[in-house]
């Protein structure tokens, strides 16, 4: 057995070969079906990339089947301190069951948190994180524009203070006009909004689409990919060029 420390600073004990992986958030279930398919057992529902993705279903990130997870055995399952809830983290671990723990809240945290976590279960890093690096190491010298970002409907919600989705827009030139809220996930009210350029509404975790969202902004609203703006993974190595090209 090994001990390392996850994002959290706990300390995990993981197998000195890992050969079973449940991942219980699908930006991480893509980057270890990606590099390492065959360790991967079980994922959500929402699990949805890669698309030929053929392991067993546990439901949701929020009511995880817990009896199924067990059942399958993991040597680890991979979570989301936002993502999943503590209460199923603490019921796992509670049963035997190591529990490797992401936080990032930024681009930079991302590429760091992904390789903390592929180097414990696999020991290798792949190719597409240092792509990914390569993507986000050079700095945006554009003209900015200031965004409201919608993530809900009935209620309004839109991203607040230090959030992934935050950060990345800024280093294309998008500014979140509640970057300095003092909640994550504040309610807004679209009549009564601060100055903005643009409302950026991705399809996710609200489906936005051209048809349910841009009528109620009297500014430009652009519908974006919320797995390219939401998603640390594999996605990363074209989020930069698909966000840019949506937002042009």
């Amino acid at each position: 057995m090994r001990e390392l420390a996850d994002d959290l600073g706990d300390v995990v004990a993981m197998p000195s070969t890992v050969r079973r992986v449940v991942s219980i958030v699908p930006s991480l279930t893509e980057s270890i079906a990606v590099t390492h398919a065959h360790l991967l057992v079980g994922a959500t529902d929402w699990c949805t990339h890669p698309r030929q993705l053929d392991v067993t279903r546990v439901r949701g990130t929020k009511n995880p089947d817990l009896d199924r997870i067990r059942a399958l055995a993991p040597d680890v399952v991979i979570a989301n301190a936002e993502e999943n809830r503590a209460v199923d983290l603490d019921a796992l671990r509670a049963s035997g069951i190591a529990v490797w723990t992401t936080s990032p809240i930024t681009v930079a945290e991302s590429l760091d948190s992904l390789e903390r976590m592929l180097s414990a279960i696999t020991g290798e890093l792949p190719a597409w994180l240092r792509q990914a690096r390569d993507v986000w190491s050079t700095p945006y010298d554009g003209k900015r524009r200031r965004a409201v970002v919608p993530i809900w409907r009935r209620p309004w919600m839109a991203l607040g203070r230090d959030t992934f989705a935050g950060d990345l827009l800024s280093r294309i030139g998008i500014d979140n006009v509640f970057a300095e809220s003092g909640e994550r996930y504040p309610r807004i009210d679209p009549d009564a909004l601060p100055g903005y350029d643009i409302a950026v509404l991705p399809d996710e975790p609200y489906a936005f689409s051209p048809d349910d969202g841009p009528e109620a902004f009297t500014r430009p609203a652009k519908c974006v990919s919320g797995r390219h703006l939401t998603w640390y993974g594999p996605s990363l190595v074209e989020a930069r060029e698909v966000l840019t090209r949506q937002l042009d």
